[in-house]
C-alpha cells in the first residue's frame, strides 16, 4: 500500500493506492473518510489498482475555503488522477462521493469507463431535503460536529445491523471526532447548492452501476429507482438488508456486485 498526498489550491489531499492493475477510484461520503471502503479495497486489491482519497476536509486531508462546491471537490479528485497519470478509470462514489463522481463525469467524461452511485443520486435536493440539511447545519453550529455525528450515524444503518454490530457503528462514530464543524457545514452547503445532474446519466455512454439500500432513509428506494432508467446501460442492485451503508451492512454481496461490474467495464 502506498500513502501519498498532493497539494491542490492550498489543500493537502491524502490518498492510498493499493494493488495493481486497471485503476478503480473510490470516493467516500459525508462525515466519512477513505477507510469506509476497507472491505472493498481488501477484496479488490488482488485484481485492480484501487485508489482511495480522503476528500478535502476529511480524514488526513486538510480544510479549504472551496469545499462548499461539488465542482471544486471534483477538481481536487481530477488533480489526483493527473498526478498518477491516469487517463481512464472506473469511479465509485458513496452518497456525497456519488455527487462528486457525477461532477467529474460532467467535466471529464473521457476519464471514466464506468461509474457507480452507491447510495447516491443525480437529482438535486428537493426543498424539503434542503430544509432538513439546513436544520442539520443549525444543529452542528449549536452542538458541534461530534455530537451531530453521534446523533445521526446509527440511523445510516438498518436496524438488524445496528443490533448485531454496534461496535462497528461506534468505531465510525469515534472516527467522527476528527471532523470540525466548518467542514461538515461546507459539505452540507455543497450538497444543498448542487445542480440536478440527471442529464449526465442520460448522456453518459459507459456503464452505470446503482447500488440501492432498500431501507435507506438518506436516499430512499423510490427516489433511487427513478434515475436507473436514464443511462444507456444500467446495472441496478437492491440490497435488501441495507440502509445507507451497504459496503458494511452487506459487504460480501457488495463486493461481488462491484467485482462483476468492474469486470464488465474493464474488459
Amino acid at each position: 500500500m502506498q500513502h501519498k498526498k498532493i497539494n491542490y489550491k492550498g489543500c493537502e489531499i491524502y490518498y492510498k493506492i493499493i494493488g495493481k492493475g486497471k485503476p478503480i477510484l473510490f470516493l467516500h461520503g459525508f462525515a466519512e473518510d477513505g477507510n469506509v471502503w476497507q472491505y472493498q479495497t481488501d477484496f479488490l486489491k488482488d485484481h485492480y489498482q484501487v485508489i482511495v482519497p480522503d476528500i478535502p476536509g476529511s480524514g488526513r486531508s486538510s480544510m479549504a475555503d472551496w469545499i462548499n462546491n461539488i465542482d471544486s471537490l471534483a477538481g481536487s479528485i481530477k488533480a489526483i488522477l493527473d498526478e498518477e497519470q491516469i487517463t481512464n478509470c472506473t469511479t465509485i462514489g458513496h452518497s456525497l462521493g456519488g455527487y462528486i463522481t457525477l461532477a467529474l463525469a460532467e467535466k471529464h467524461p473521457q476519464l471514466l469507463n464506468g461509474l457507480g452511485l452507491f447510495h447516491s443520486s443525480a437529482f438535486a435536493d428537493t426543498e424539503e431535503k434542503k430544509q432538513a440539511r439546513s436544520k442539520s447545519i443549525d444543529f452542528i453550529r449549536t452542538n458541534g460536529a461530534y455530537e451531530f455525528i453521534k446523533a445521526t450515524t446509527p440511523g445510516l444503518f438498518a436496524s438488524l445491523f445496528t443490533q448485531k454490530h454496534s461496535n462497528k457503528i461506534n468505531s465510525l462514530v469515534d472516527n467522527g471526532k476528527n471532523f470540525v464543524e466548518e467542514v461538515l457545514i461546507r459539505y452540507y452547503e455543497a450538497m444543498i447548492n448542487r445542480p440536478d445532474r440527471t442529464s449526465i446519466l442520460l448522456h453518459f455512454t459507459k456503464p452505470v452501476l446503482f447500488i440501492i439500500g432498500e431501507n435507506d432513509k438518506a436516499v430512499p428506494l423510490d427516489i433511487s429507482l427513478k434515475q436507473c432508467y436514464l443511462p444507456q446501460l444500467s446495472y441496478v442492485f437492491i440490497l435488501k438488508d441495507s440502509a445507507h451503508m451497504g459496503m458494511w451492512e452487506e459487504k460480501d454481496k457488495s463486493n461481488k456486485i462491484l467485482f462483476d461490474f468492474l469486470q464488465a467495464t474493464n474488459n
